[in-house]
């Protein structure tokens, strides 16, 4: 197995579920001028056409994601577009490689894009149920540097970052699982649970 090769699948995969367009964006600049040489079939990301639309995407989910209404109605919908997105990324790194191998590629890519996804889905609504604002960008910036700079390290160190995914694979699911417990007692802490006799 080529690490290289699927540190540049994980990691496109991953990082597709908390921000595609700006994973897409990243990685065509890069491959543009140069500064990366992306496996398998990952270089279409470099056309023309490609880097307009996902600049234009991302400079949408930009604001979108700092307007915490439109944000958890923006992430529900996203979950039909990131996970497929990211199976396809990592399927498309795997593009010169066996139908079996690409197959494989497909389903993990899409189960770790489902991760980043859903930790990142979480943690916004439960941060959008606060009536503060700060909360929220402040969480959507760090959402778009950890885009930014996983990209990078991707593309300088590939193999670093099926480390940093496996990381945070474990800490999402420890995330979800928290969120999920405060979430419910917050909702079904308001139904009163015993009403006294008048």
């Amino acid at each position: 197995m080529d690490l290289t090769t699927l540190g540049f699948a994980v990691g496109s995969a991953w990082l597709s579920g908390i921000n595609l367009y700006a994973t897409v964006f990243m990685l065509g600049l890069m491959q543009r001028f140069h500064l990366a040489h992306l496996p398998g079939d990952l270089s279409y990301v470099a056309h023309t056409w490609v880097l307009i639309l996902s600049g234009a995407l991302f400079i949408i989910q930009f604001i979108a994601d700092k307007i915490p209404a439109v944000d958890s109605a923006w992430d529900m919908v996203h979950t039909f577009i990131r996970v497929p997105a990211g199976a396809l990324l990592a399927a498309t790194a795997f593009a010169h490689f066996d139908p079996p191998v690409r197959l494989a590629a497909l389903l993990l890519g899409g189960g770790i894009a489902l991760s980043s996804h859903s930790a990142k889905t979480a943690t916004r609504l439960a941060a959008n149920t606060s009536p503060e604002p700060f909360s929220n960008v402040a969480l959507s910036l760090a959402g778009d540097a950890v885009t930014l700079g996983g990209t990078a390290l991707m593309v300088r160190h590939p193999v670093a970052i099926l480390v940093c995914v496996g990381v945070a694979l474990i800490i999402s699911l420890i995330m979800i699982r928290l969120i999920w417990k405060i979430m419910r007692r917050l909702f079904l802490g308001r139904s009163p649970a015993y009403s006294p006799a008048p």
